[in-house]
């Protein structure tokens, strides 16, 4: 007999769309218990909270990911074929592509081209009045990931590009109107960068050997076949994508800078070498705790088992729960109060601070682009406080509405009369975020020549 309670609903889809990111860890309070059992879609599901949960999340031997993603989040944010709906050794084989592109060598390149572009935008910024950030930061981070990727983008095309992705994203906790709208830029997205594939196998194309499109165009599966035209379009947009999408956690960290002026000032004068600030690093972890991204993750059972006296059925959903994990008191004390600091005594654990995911990143579902994520925060928040001078009207809704999803400031996060300053000209940190780098350093240890599951170099896979 199950020892997890049950959620008294019939069906709890409608509860999620509802109460958005503090769906599971509300009811886990309300339960007393860090999971239960409900139905979603009517679907039979277990929702779970915490490190320990966590952990049996990301075991591949009782968990998968095939059949656990909703077929509306599969059409609209990831793309049908996509790495998320993959297991075991197809799935670190094409993940080994995905890290290929992570190296230090290549993160330094994409922030050389990110810094360009936040010099390029602050010079045209202080020229207007009024500034959303959050409306800008899409445009910014896709240029420079495109130009870093080998995909070709003309001016007057970025825009309505940035657009696109930004409304993938947002549909993934939307219906009606905001869905379909995710779903038509995702063929949109598809089609763009398909056709892109096929001048690259036809050669008419001919980008850099290791840039995202000739690594994904010339990606072969397990059996040695290529993906097909949408399949790598599909694996490419999940490298820009998710840079674009960065433009949430940027916009958030604007707005901590804005309540919380001490850490500000904190930042603008501490001494950043081309690796950037320690405190910095701690306020963009602080940043992907705090604030809301990522609600919660999806798997499947893929084999009956037993956990802490529940039976777990094969076929049954399970929801990890992301945003209540790392905002739980037991593991970070007084968790809603925004403090940087307490990043000084985290233990490293891959399964109490799961903003993008835990677990492995070289061979598990962690999400590869994370240290893209670490690293674009840190820089923004180099130029934010040391490289341009803005001030802020706090009559605009600076609101975070938690039962939407993705959410971010209501207003966007508006600034008035921005004022390049002399630093803008200077340097910026190659390789901001010292916690990435460290992660990076270390994945790279394991191996000079990552191995996908057939034991293949990741050059190999190109």
């Amino acid at each position: 007999m199950s020892t997890f309670p049950r959620d008294p609903a019939i069906d709890s889809t409608l509860a999620i769309l509802n109460d958005g990111y503090d769906f599971i860890w509300n009811r886990c309070r309300r339960l007393n218990s860090d999971a239960f059992v409900t139905r979603v879609m009517g679907m039979k599901t277990v929702c779970m909270h915490g490190p320990e949960a966590a952990k049996l999340f990301y075991d591949e031997s009782k968990l998968q990911r095939k059949l656990a993603l909703p077929r509306r989040v599969v059409t609209s944010l990831f793309g049908k074929g996509a790495i998320h709906t993959l297991d075991d050794a197809a799935h670190r084989h094409r993940k080994a592509a995905f890290l290929s592109l992570m190296s230090p060598a290549q993160l330094e390149r994409l922030m050389e081209l990110t810094a360009e572009q936040w010099r390029h935008g602050i010079q045209r910024w202080s020229t207007q009045g009024r500034v959303v950030l959050f409306d800008e930061l899409p445009v910014l981070l896709l240029k420079a990931v495109c130009a870093w990727s080998a995909v070709p983008l003309f001016e007057a095309e970025a825009p309505g590009r940035a657009a696109d992705l930004v409304a993938m994203v947002d549909a993934f906790g939307g219906v009606g109107p905001r869905l379909w709208k995710g779903k038509l830029a995702r063929r949109r997205a598809e089609r763009w960068i398909a056709d892109i594939i096929v001048q690259v196998r036809a050669g008419r194309l001919s980008p850099p050997a290791h840039s995202a499109l000739a690594v994904m165009a010339h990606h072969r599966q397990l059996n040695g076949k290529l993906l097909s035209p949408r399949v790598a379009a599909v694996e490419l947009l999940n490298v820009i994508r998710p840079t674009v999408a960065v433009s949430w956690y940027i916009a958030f960290a604007a707005l901590a800078l804005h309540q919380h002026p001490e850490a500000e000032q904190r930042l603008a004068e501490e001494a950043w070498d081309r690796g950037g600030g320690a405190f910095a690093d701690l306020f963009m972890q602080e940043v992907r705790r705090f604030y809301p991204f990522t609600p919660f993750l999806g798997a499947m059972v893929r084999t009956a088992f037993d956990w802490r006296g529940h039976h777990f059925e094969k076929g049954t959903l399970v929801l990890l729960d992301v945003h209540g994990t790392n905002h739980d008191p037991a593991i970070w004390g007084d968790p809603h109060r925004f403090r940087p600091d307490r990043f000084r005594e985290w233990d490293g654990s891959a399964f109490n601070f799961i903003p993008q995911g835990g677990g492995s990143m070289e061979m598990g579902h962690r999400c590869p682009g994370e240290w893209v994520t670490m690293h674009n925060i840190t820089l923004a928040l180099h130029f934010l406080t040391r490289c341009v001078r803005y001030r802020v009207d706090d009559m605009q809704d600076l609101s975070i509405d938690l039962s939407r999803m993705p959410t971010r400031p209501q207003s966007g996060f508006v600034l008035h009369d921005m004022q390049a300053t002399e630093t803008l000209a200077a340097p910026a940190p190659s390789l901001p975020s010292s916690s990435a780098r460290v992660e990076c350093a270390a994945a790279n240890e394991v191996s000079a020549a990552p191995k996908s599951s057939a034991g293949c170099p990741v050059s190999a896979l190109q």
